[in-house]
């Protein structure tokens, strides 16, 4: 077992290594999830018509009718 200073570097600059790598892929995955939820918003926003909940009569969507 290697316990010298320059082992313990080392594996620490390693260590620093890996981290920095890991918030690079979270920050990236973090901005392509951004910009599909953008795309996906603009796709539902364009489709013609789509009616808005704000536009149906109030007793519409305040039951549910199952039957077992």
């Amino acid at each position: 077992m290697d316990i010298s200073p320059n082992a313990a570097v080392y594996a620490h600059q390693q260590q620093q290594t890996v981290n920095t790598h890991q918030q690079v892929q979270v920050t990236m995955l973090k901005k392509a999830m951004d910009m599909q939820a953008e795309g996906a918003l603009a796709l539902i926003q364009s489709l013609p018509g789509a009616p808005s909940a704000q536009a149906l009569p109030a007793n519409l969507g305040n039951h549910i009718n199952t039957t077992a």
